[in-house]
């Protein structure tokens, strides 16, 4: 059953269950105007995380409020978070390499390196909102969203899991799914 959508877009987001649907200008300053029942806290370091982190992590916040369920900062929960995509990290790791190129072929900035690998939008959410659960990228080079989704169901087969973090994200779009048995 899914219990709470969120979503974002290069320039609106919003929640399925609660009907919210607003605009915004720049992503960059986007958790300072959302509202506090929705990002409880500030993101460390957001103006590093390159679009797909972004997404993530905002499209989660949405989703956790549609499903109502609360977080607080220390506050760890059981949950696992199951991320994918067609692409990987294949645009950070092209800004990255042009970083390194731009810059002699000797050096480029290491907060690039950093969402090179396809599990760190994942793993900058599960910081954030304290999620210790299972933490898995899944790269499907076709039909991601339908081959995700019944991975996750999959999931439930094990009884450990009651609840599973399902996020589609790319550089343009994110949804996020909270999912229960």
């Amino acid at each position: 059953m899914i219990k709470g959508t969120g979503w974002i877009t290069e320039k609106k987001y919003g929640c399925r269950k609660r009907q919210l649907e607003q605009t915004y200008s720049d992503l960059r300053f986007l958790p300072a105007h959302l509202p506090p029942e929705i990002l409880k806290y500030p993101i460390a370091n957001f103006l590093r995380f390159d679009t797909i982190s972004k997404f993530t992590i905002i499209s989660i916040a949405l989703a956790l409020y549609d499903a109502k369920i609360s977080y607080a900062k220390g506050k760890k929960q059981d949950l696992s978070i199951l991320g994918a995509n067609a692409q990987g990290s294949q645009d950070a790791n092209l800004a990255y390499f042009n970083d390194y190129a731009l810059h002699g072929r000797s050096l480029a900035r290491g907060n690039l390196f950093i969402y090179t690998l396809p599990s760190s939008p994942l793993a900058e959410a599960a910081i954030h909102f304290g999620l210790t659960g299972k933490l898995l990228y899944l790269g499907f080079a076709k039909e991601f969203k339908e081959n995700s989704l019944e991975y996750a169901l999959n999931m439930f087969k094990d009884e450990k899991h009651k609840t599973i973090i399902l996020v589609n994200a790319d550089s343009k779009t994110a949804i996020c799914n909270i999912l229960q048995k």
